[in-house]
């Protein structure tokens, strides 16, 4: 079993930075790909960037690609999301995800899911 609790969500301004963490608890978690995902207000949850869990792979969406940018700390049970130059299009609940495999993270075959922590983008 795998439980993951987001942090570091806020309200920032256009061209803002913001990291996120994703902190994990469970034995296994280095053995897993973790990826984000956002959901905004009316739209359907999108994959934004995952990672393999040896961190040597790592997945963007167009959308997100020389902005954000993702790392993990498996001694630490953490993975990060780096957030530059954000937009008022960025806003949306940013959830952490966990899969066996990178592939099945971009498809949405997530194991574990964290809360969400809200990004709010300020024009």
């Amino acid at each position: 079993q795998v439980q993951l609790v987001e942090s570091g969500g806020g309200l920032v301004q256009a061209g803002d930075s913001l990291r996120l963490s994703c902190a994990a608890s469970g034995r296994t978690f280095s053995r897993y790909a973790v990826g984000w995902f956002r959901q905004a207000p009316g739209k359907e949850r999108e994959f934004v960037v995952g990672i393999t869990w040896r961190g040597d792979g790592r997945q963007y969406a167009d959308s997100v690609k020389g902005r954000f940018a993702i790392s993990r700390d498996n001694a630490k049970n953490t993975v990060y999301l780096q957030m530059n130059s954000l937009k008022p299009d960025d806003t949306a609940v940013y959830y952490c995800a966990a899969a066996a495999n990178l592939g099945g993270l971009v498809g949405a075959a997530a194991d574990y899911w964290g809360q969400g922590t809200q990004v709010t983008v300020s024009s």
